[in-house]
């Protein structure tokens, strides 16, 4: 059940597999590379937390966003980083990859090296 956290909603897994469903919201992994590549939930993009700083101006503000990590505790203060730079429709999936309950994916399915790439063919 979603619930507020320093002003950061924070959502649990059954709620992350809603925004996975829903093609407004963009669900990004930001642990680093060799974590996503260990195992990721598949179909996320990889955008490492380590490059978030040098890229957050990219990220188009009216969007809603989802950040997953291995425990939740990396995405949510990289969701209090995206809404001090103005994105405020950020949300945490707290539990993180600890609290998947679905299959992974290993490789480096879809690593992102620039930040519009996030929305080519969507909505």
């Amino acid at each position: 059940m979603a619930y507020e956290k320093e002003g950061v909603t924070q959502i649990d897994v059954t709620e992350l597999k809603q925004a996975l469903k829903d093609d407004e919201t963009i669900v990004i992994d930001i642990r680093e590379h060799e974590e996503y590549v260990e195992a990721h939930i598949p179909g996320l993009p990889l955008i490492p937390m380590s490059e978030i700083v040098d890229v957050v101006d990219d990220f188009e503000k009216d969007k809603e966003y989802v950040l997953v990590c291995r425990s939740g505790r990396r995405s949510h203060e990289t969701s209090k980083f995206f809404k001090m730079n103005g994105i405020e429709q950020v949300k945490n999936y707290e539990g993180g990859m600890l609290a998947w309950d679905e299959d992974v994916q290993t490789g480096e399915e879809n690593i992102i090296n620039n930040v519009k790439d996030l929305y080519k063919g969507g909505a």
